[in-house]
C-alpha cells in the first residue's frame, strides 16, 4: 500500500504542443485500468493542443483509438564511443550566449522549450558542444549519461558533415569504447548513414504519433531527437 505502480507524463511545451511519455504500469497490476485512467488524465491535461509521443511497437494501436496517427519511425542505434581529434569549430556550450542554441532548437522543435534547453545543456550528468562557424551556428548536440552508457540528444545540424564532427566530439567526451546510442529520425537517410559509418546498429524502435495535427519538422537536419521520454 502506498507504493508507486504507475506513471505518465504530460508536458506542456505551449498552449499549442504537448508530449506523453514515461507511461508504463508495473506487470503485477496490469489490466486493472490504472494504466488507462492515468492515460485519459494525462489527455485531459493537454486538451486543445497538438499532442506527440513515442509509441513501442505493441501500443501503436492503442493510441490510434485515442486519435494519434503516424508520422514516421524513430530507431535506435547502438555503439561504442571512439576517440579522435575534435573539429576546431566545436566548443562547449558555455562559450556561448545561450539565447542563440535557444532560437536555434526552435527550428527542430514544434515549440520554444527555453527552460528546458537551459536545464538540459547545463546538467551535470551531460556535455553540450556547438558548432560555430565565422560567427554562425550550424548545430548542436548533448551526450548525457544513462542508466546503460551514454545517449546522444539532441543532435541537429544544417549539414551532414557538422554533425558527424558533433557526434566525434560528443563521443570524445566520454570514456572511449563507452556504449553510445543515437535516437535517430528514420525519414533522415544521412543520419541512417551517419549511424553507420560509426557502427552502430539498431537495437529499438518507436513511432512517433501525434494527435490533434502533425507538426511540420525539417527532419532531414534532426540526427537525434531529444528522448523518446520528452520529445
Amino acid at each position: 500500500r502506498g507504493a508507486h505502480v504507475a506513471s505518465i507524463s504530460a508536458v506542456k511545451y505551449a498552449p499549442n504542443f504537448g508530449f506523453i511519455g514515461l507511461y508504463i504500469v508495473k506487470p503485477a497490476f496490469r489490466g486493472q485500468g490504472l494504466g488507462f485512467r492515468l492515460w485519459e488524465a494525462a489527455l485531459a491535461r493537454l486538451k486543445g493542443r497538438c499532442v506527440g509521443l513515442d509509441g513501442v511497437i505493441e501500443q501503436q494501436e492503442n493510441y490510434k483509438k485515442s486519435g494519434f496517427r503516424l508520422a514516421h519511425r524513430n530507431i535506435r542505434y547502438a555503439g561504442r564511443a571512439r576517440h579522435e581529434i575534435p573539429d576546431p569549430h566545436i566548443v562547449p556550450v558555455k562559450e556561448i550566449d545561450i539565447e542563440a542554441l535557444v532560437e536555434m532548437d526552435q527550428q527542430y522543435f514544434p515549440a520554444e522549450r527555453r527552460t528546458f534547453i537551459k536545464n538540459w545543456v547545463s546538467a551535470k550528468i551531460g556535455t553540450t558542444l556547438v558548432f560555430y562557424d565565422g560567427g554562425k551556428l550550424l548545430g548542436y548536440g548533448t551526450i548525457r549519461e544513462c542508466a546503460e552508457g551514454f545517449k546522444v540528444g539532441p543532435l541537429n545540424a544544417e549539414r551532414p558533415q557538422v554533425a558527424d564532427v558533433l557526434l566525434l566530439g560528443l563521443m570524445a567526451s566520454v570514456p572511449e569504447d563507452s556504449a553510445v546510442f543515437l535516437d535517430l529520425p528514420e525519414p533522415n537517410q544521412n543520419a541512417t548513414a551517419l549511424a553507420g559509418r560509426f557502427g552502430m546498429r539498431p537495437v529499438f524502435e518507436t513511432a512517433r504519433m501525434y494527435a490533434n495535427g502533425s507538426p511540420k519538422l525539417p527532419l532531414n537536419n534532426i540526427y537525434g531527437i531529444t528522448s523518446f521520454e520528452l520529445g
